[in-house]
């Protein structure tokens, strides 16, 4: 229970960070944290398959996906305001003594870096104390999580809403190739 609620944290404060964050690549930072917490929060409810899937797909390909993204289009900050313009040999505290002001010295990094040292010291409690051993448990519960019982759940009883999440996708496909064109 007591990793739990430190993976909940983790999550909930790592998605604050990729909501509040001003810059885009401090929010793609921060959902792979999140990303990270919800992978160890399947291990310990004994889905393989889905702890798999979160590492790969969502970890892995989306995060590389969105910084890619960004990368293209430019990493710049978002929201609006004035902007503070940096000579080459400026940093960010030179310029607000200059300006008068005191500026708070990058709290996305160090709570980034505050929540990775949390994920990998519960992560390390969790494989030490024998709770996150994705082999752990009776054949039942690691059946529950195998990809033959997710299939058939996801083909059977979930089939409408797994049909219309395609649809949705492709429908936001077709958008963003529409918008993306030349005129």
């Amino acid at each position: 229970m007591f990793l739990f609620i430190i993976f909940a944290l983790i999550a909930i404060v790592a998605a604050l960070g990729v909501i509040l964050s001003h810059k885009p690549v401090y929010s793609a930072l921060f959902l792979l944290v999140n990303f990270g917490t919800l992978a160890a929060l399947y291990v310990m409810l004994q889905a393989q398959f889905l702890f798999a899937v979160q590492v790969i797909v969502y970890a892995g390909a989306i995060v590389v996906l969105i910084l890619f993204v960004i990368m293209l289009i430019g990493g710049g900050e978002l929201g609006s305001g004035d902007r503070r313009t940096r000579g080459p040999g400026d940093t960010l505290a030179t310029v607000s003594a200059s300006q008068g002001r005191r500026v708070a010295l990058g709290w996305p990094r160090t709570t980034a870096i505050v929540l990775a040292v949390l994920l990998l010291a519960g992560v390390g409690y969790g494989i030490i104390s024998g709770q996150l051993y994705p082999l752990q448990g009776s054949e039942a519960t690691f059946g529950a999580g195998s990809v033959e019982a997710i299939g058939a759940v996801l083909y059977t009883t979930y089939l409408l809403p797994f049909e219309l999440a395609s649809v949705l996708l492709l429908v936001a496909m077709i958008g963003a190739v529409v918008l993306a064109r030349n005129e």
